[in-house]
């Protein structure tokens, strides 16, 4: 009996363990001076980073309406901070601009899994 409420107790430690473990962010070393240059990249940067590392997002590459979906989308379902007003204005206008849709690279090349 004492055997299988250590393996139950072990269980729940494994399972619960990585859901808390993911709630918490730690900044990465990664500074807005690393991303492309242009009006509202420190705004833009600040907002992003409040959950994710910037990379993420440099690595996507998307309309403005594709930007504004994935805005929403974080809004909704992970509980951003709504960027209203000039703020998302300014937000969108900079991922627009810096890291607008790549040409595909190709059959069987990576895919952003955000654009329609």
């Amino acid at each position: 009996m004492m055997l299988r409420l250590a393996w139950l107790a072990l269980a729940g430690m494994l399972l619960i363990g990585p859901a808390s473990a993911q709630t918490a962010f730690t900044p990465r070393d990664e500074s807005p001076e690393e991303f492309a240059p242009g009006a509202g990249r420190d705004e833009t940067f600040y907002a992003c980073t409040a959950c994710h590392g910037f990379r993420l997002v440099a690595q996507q590459g998307m309309t403005r309406a594709q930007w504004e979906d994935s805005i929403n989308l974080m809004t909704r379902r992970h509980n951003m901070p709504p960027l209203d007003g000039k703020d998302r204005e300014t937000v969108l206008s900079y991922l627009e601009a810096a890291y607008p849709p790549r040409a595909p690279a190709g059959r069987g090349g990576w895919v952003n899994p955000f654009a329609k």
